[in-house]
């Protein structure tokens, strides 16, 4: 078996169990380059006019069934760096063998890639992986993710250009870095094939001590890193890559590590609104394809004690009725000790769902979070109606990055020209010399 390491979507990544654990875009299409924003005014809801789906979207919802409908609602991780290779792995979480065999069984959304499930070898290596796992998914092509955030979290290195943390980048104070940076980033992560990244984190760390975010974050004034986070949406779209806001409604005022624990926040809805949610706003006003719920508990704007990744009125209260967002909200890993304290991993799911999460990351027992979600469907405690609407902002993103109808095939000798090129490299070097 081998030994795992858990997201860091919200932290460098800790320990996950060697064998089972028990067993959007809003609007499709590239966002328009904006002014940056303020934060007297980033709590405003976006505008909340909903823009009808890509025909294609519909059509392809239609032909789904219940099964492949929930399928799409989770992102695992596969074992192996070939679709084809078998591993113990993927025979004790999924019951088959292969990468291939667990896509055509259960119909994933998506794969996130991790060097640690040994997913990362060389750039042909991963190319011919991506493209074997699209294979394996002709009816709706996958979401393929990683979290290439640079700096400390950076699965894909040492194949990609090492370009410097965000703290780094929100040092120089030039928004156009951050957007050069992110479009070079999803350039080389789409010439893999991967077509979602993690990144940019949204978060403000205004915590000194924070254990989990630090440099992964822009900076600690919530104006600067919303300009920030807003450039880096519009350079991935730039690439025609995915983006993801992370972690909502912020996590940057913790000295609990969620991998490990459960932070709790104390932010009154005010201090949030000034000092958490400005970045995230930017975000959604660039049209960013997706956020990421953080696994903190923040009292005053839930007190229920659920972490914000169960939480109905902040997941849908906040981000989606008050922001006014309209596209795809991922779960932070749920492999991650914050939110496993209080739920099993079937009922995490579930509950997950019914909050307005819409795609579940790394289920820690996919075959329980599975079989949870069916069943909540099948009983009705999911409505059919709350499942097509998950399955629509998935299908409707994927429509905005040109993946539904047919994935793009990676070219190798294309990777290895665009992977650390010498202008890539040249940008890199640029941003360190600007850095204060």
């Amino acid at each position: 078996m081998i030994v795992a390491m858990a997201a860091g979507c919200a932290g460098q990544g800790a320990a996950e169990p060697s064998g089972p654990s028990g067993p959007s875009a809003g609007r499709a299409g590239t966002a328009p380059t904006a002014t940056p924003p303020t934060a007297s005014a980033t709590v405003t809801p976006a505008d909340a006019t909903a823009t009808p789906a890509p025909s294609g979207v519909e059509a392809v919802l239609a032909e789904m069934s219940t099964e492949e409908k929930v399928g799409q609602l989770f992102m695992p991780v596969l074992y192996g760096p070939a679709a084809g290779t078998t591993s113990g792995e993927n025979q004790a979480r999924f019951g088959v063998g292969t990468p291939a065999k667990m896509i055509a069984k259960y119909r994933p959304g998506g794969v996130i890639l991790f060097p640690w499930a040994q997913n990362v070898k060389d750039v042909r290596q991963v190319v011919a992986l991506t493209n074997g796992l699209q294979a394996a998914s002709p009816r709706v092509p996958l979401l393929i993710g990683a979290d290439q955030e640079n700096g400390p979290v950076s699965r894909l290195t040492p194949l990609v250009t090492e370009f410097p943390a965000a703290s780094v980048i929100g040092s120089t104070g030039d928004p156009s870095l951050a957007r050069r940076a992110a479009e070079a980033t999803g350039a080389e992560l789409r010439a893999l094939g991967v077509n979602l990244d993690f990144a940019p984190v949204a978060d403000v760390n205004i915590n000194p001590r924070n254990p989990v975010i630090g440099p992964r974050a822009y900076g600690s004034d919530p104006r600067k890193v919303a300009s920030m986070v807003a450039a880096a949406v519009r350079g991935f779209h730039d690439a025609g890559i995915a983006s993801t806001a992370k972690h909502f409604p912020g996590h940057g005022d913790t000295g609990v590590d969620s991998h490990t624990g459960l932070p709790v926040i104390k932010h009154s809805r005010s201090q949030w609104e000034r000092l958490d949610a400005p970045p995230f706003a930017a975000a959604i006003r660039q049209d960013v394809d997706m956020v990421m719920s953080a696994h903190v508990v923040m009292p005053k704007l839930d007190p229920s004690g659920d972490p914000a990744t169960l939480s109905k009125p902040i997941l849908t209260g906040l981000l989606r009725q008050k922001l006014g967002f309209e596209g795809v909200v991922s779960t932070d890993a749920l492999d991650m000790e914050g939110v496993r304290k209080k739920y099993g991993d079937g009922e995490v799911a579930v509950r997950a769902i019914l909050a307005g999460a819409d795609l579940l990351l790394m289920p820690p027992d996919y075959r329980k979070a599975h079989a949870a979600v069916l069943a909540a469907v099948e009983s009705g405690r999911i409505p059919a109606e709350r499942l097509d609407e998950s399955v629509r902002r998935l299908l409707t993103l994927k429509a905005a990055r040109g993946i539904l109808e047919r994935a793009p095939a990676a070219d190798p000798a294309e990777a290895e020209r665009i992977l650390r090129s010498a202008e890539h490299r040249e940008l890199a070097s640029l941003i360190n010399r600007k850095a204060r």
